[in-house]
């Protein structure tokens, strides 16, 4: 046999659902086994198949978290007595002015405007970010010592 005939050979059983072929031609002799080919072609085919499934799952579980957020943003437009504050630079949030100090304030404290709700350390100046209205502390929606960028939400108030 020459090379032509033996990939020819090679070809037609590639082709067909033989899963062993040997032959004997003289002194020499071809041998295949499409089965190792086969199981990891099979196990390639299971490892997208699992992915296309993790795909759907994370798309699912993406549409779940936006509709969370959807709602949660209905509920804001529908307290038109909330006011978000928001970060006006970008920087270090800090609830006190010191370590060893009391909070500026905490959920449920009463304000006034004018008065200071935190620090944002920004290029080493420190920056207090007061309140823009009178009112109550309904939520702090981040943590001290945070890192936050301009147009971060900081605080939930209530007007009064």
């Amino acid at each position: 046999m020459d090379i032509k005939e033996i990939k020819a050979l090679i070809d037609k059983i590639n082709e067909s659902n033989i899963a062993y072929f040997e032959v004997k031609i003289g002194d020499g002799f071809i041998k295949m086994d499409k089965s190792l080919t086969r199981n990891n072609n099979e196990t390639n085919e299971l490892k997208r198949e699992t992915e296309v499934v993790e795909e759907v799952v994370l798309s699912n579980k993406k549409t779940e978290t936006i509709r969370e957020e959807i709602d949660i943003k209905e509920e804001l437009i529908d307290d038109k007595d909330i006011v978000v504050v928001k970060a006006p630079i970008v920087g270090s949030f800090y609830k006190s002015a010191a370590p060893d100090k009391p909070a500026f304030v905490e959920i449920g404290s009463k304000i006034k405007k004018g008065q200071v709700l935190c620090i944002i350390e920004a290029m080493k100046l420190m920056n207090e970010i007061e309140s823009d209205v009178d009112g109550e502390i309904v939520e702090i929606m981040v943590n001290n010592e945070d890192m936050v960028e301009y147009g971060a939400p900081l605080f939930k108030i209530r007007r009064a």
